[in-house]
């Protein structure tokens, strides 16, 4: 909690007239969701204690002050992982200055793997609700009262007014956008075959490295959480090649243009019944 409020205090000594009603976390490939915001100013990872520079490639290492839909975010370009083996700290840092900045609103995008038959590439999920499979939870340890309840509710970590909004958003720009739910293993590694075909029975639409840790801290804090996923490939066994990162970043950088038009309209619907 020591290095998380350092790196709050960090943030707030660069801009200490910041007022976000809200923050994304911008996964693989994602890192152009950015341009649906005005950018006011930008610091890097390496300036915030509990973030340092990211160890994924896609994710830029950037936090972004922004404005969109007449609102100002926090946006931060890039995420931590699990698997870096550097524990929960990175992870739950932008969270946390979130918290302490007064946002009330967390908008997570990340990029996964599709087991729901009919996903193709390029195609984007609206998240309904998750299932951790990472093995470990990020609230786990001492208990902290900036954290909610020792023992928070998980029924509606996604809740319905920002779904609807981004169902609204995809409405608006003509898109057609999917609902689903999300995976989270904890990596490296892709999964096997036979994993997928687990998953899917489990009742998972897409699965990934990430987001699911986020959602859980931020909704137990008491911040609204909305999901995004960038369906970027068949799962393991579903499609027809070797997985690989670098057609990760470039099937969610190819879908920018619709990212960027539903990013932008999800503020607008979220902002405009004065929650902002």
């Amino acid at each position: 909690m020591d290095l998380l409020e350092k790196s709050a205090e960090a943030v707030a000594a660069r801009w200490p007239d910041a007022k976000p009603v809200g923050g994304m976390i911008l996964g693989s490939g994602w890192n152009g969701a950015v341009e649906a915001c005005e950018v006011m100013d930008t610091m890097s990872y390496a300036e915030i204690p509990a973030l340092g520079e990211p160890g994924v490639v896609g994710h830029a290492g950037r936090l972004a002050r922004a404005r969109c839909a007449a609102g100002e975010l926090l946006v931060f370009q890039g995420r931590r992982h699990y698997y870096e083996g550097l524990g929960w700290t990175p992870i739950a840092a932008p969270v946390a200055i979130l918290k302490h900045a007064g946002a009330r609103m967390l908008l997570l995008t990340n990029a996964a793997g599709g087991i729901a038959e009919g996903f193709r590439p390029g195609d984007l999920m609206i998240v309904r609700d998750h299932i951790n499979l990472m093995g470990a939870n990020p609230l786990v340890g001492p208990h902290h009262p900036g954290w909610g309840p020792r023992f928070p509710d998980m029924t509606r970590v996604y809740g319905p007014r920002l779904r609807k909004a981004l169902h609204a958003a995809a409405q608006a720009a003509g898109m057609s956008v999917l609902e689903g739910v999300y995976m989270a293993v904890s990596g490296p590694a892709y999964e096997t075959p036979s994993e997928v075909h687990a998953y899917g029975r489990l009742g998972a639409d897409a699965v990934g490295m990430s987001t699911v840790p986020e959602a859980m801290l931020a909704h137990a804090a008491g911040i609204e959480v909305a999901g995004l996923t960038c369906i970027t490939n068949a799962a393991a066994g579903l499609g027809s090649g070797d997985l690989d990162h670098a057609e990760v970043t470039t099937v969610a950088q190819d879908a920018m243009s619709n990212i960027r038009a539903l990013v932008a309209g999800f503020w607008r619907q979220a902002l405009a019944k004065g929650e902002g």
